[in-house]
């Protein structure tokens, strides 16, 4: 069961349908995918690896090693449910950026993060696209879905997995599916510790250098009626090295966006039988998702489908 790695360099080339199939596989049969050659450069990535883990051993080890023993972390002698191995700080670019709002980014760090998120955001963009190809919507149908009105959301969580005690008692992130549309990881090429739940067993996301990771969303779950499933994912804590990098760029739609499956890829049967996803409005979704992150996504589209005869469908922006 090999993990879905897709080098895009020659995308617009004559291999273009084959690396088409590998997209449409894996997101039909995985869930996740890592690709090479997606236009980023490598020594930009490297760049903001470099900054990321200076930030992290300048203004957050010692505030997490304080956590740690305010909450005695470090001496469990049972498995820890409610927390996670984790320190981390959120970049909102998209409506609008908090990027000059930090005051521990140092300028450098502030303007590299800065240029990453356009870099992510016109990834995330084409991706949309080539999902758009292979699933026969037209052209634009997920980005102007997502579009609300006011744009898409989009935000960086930066994640530091330091060296854990005990990683056999706390996970560095627990279990759990991605509740927005679609997910771009950076991560570390040294340090391992991502795994995704496929067929009942939990399998490694490989770390290779200078790859970015994708993942589907909930979001996009709907919105393909199920063709596309977000895939529960999680980190193992790792007890040695100098700990794990992690920037997980999450596209979503905006706030007041209306998600539901697209009615062309409805299928007749289904709507007989009601095995259609829920509609509703995405801040409706994550208010819900906040408080039950952890928790089977089922009951939340449940959920939602309680109260969706109350949402409105507005006209799809056109952008």
């Amino acid at each position: 069961m090999e993990f879905p790695v897709i080098n895009l360099e020659k995308l617009n080339g004559h291999e273009r349908a084959a690396i088409m199939e590998k997209i449409k596989d894996a997101c039909e049969n995985w869930g996740f995918f890592e690709l090479l050659n997606h236009g980023i450069a490598p020594e930009f990535l490297d760049t903001v690896e470099r900054l990321t883990k200076q930030h992290y051993k300048k203004c957050m080890e010692k505030r997490f090693q304080e956590l740690v023993s305010s909450k005695g972390l470090d001496a469990v002698q049972a498995e820890v449910d409610d927390i996670d191995w984790e320190s981390t700080f959120f970049l909102r670019h998209l409506p609008v950026s908090n990027i000059a709002d930090l005051p521990e980014l140092d300028d450098e760090y502030r303007r590299v993060m800065k240029e990453f998120a356009g870099k992510l955001e016109k990834l995330a963009e084409e991706l949309l696209e080539l999902l758009c190809e292979n699933l026969g919507l037209e052209k634009g149908y997920l980005k102007n879905v997502f579009y609300g009105s006011k744009g898409p959301t989009f935000g960086t969580k930066v994640s530091n997995y330091p060296p854990c005690p005990k990683p056999d008692l706390i996970k560095g992130l627990r279990a759990h599916t991605d509740a927005g549309g679609i997910i771009l990881l950076f991560q570390d090429h040294k340090v391992s510790g991502l795994q995704l739940l496929k067929d009942g067993h939990w399998v490694d996301v490989p770390p290779l250098r200078h790859s970015i990771v994708v993942n589907i969303g909930d979001q996009l779950e709907v919105i393909t009626n199920g063709k596309y499933k977000s895939v529960e994912h999680r980190v193992i804590a790792q007890a040695d090295g100098e700990g794990r990098m992690s920037l997980a760029s999450f596209y979503n739609p905006g706030s007041d966006a209306v998600i539901y499956p697209a009615p062309t890829l409805v299928e007749k049967e289904a709507e007989e039988k009601n095995q259609v996803y829920p509609k509703f409005v995405f801040e409706d979704y994550m208010k819900l998702y906040t408080a039950v992150k952890f928790q089977a996504k089922e009951p939340r589209f449940e959920a939602m489908k309680a109260v969706e005869a109350n949402v409105k469908l507005g006209p799809i922006a056109t952008v």
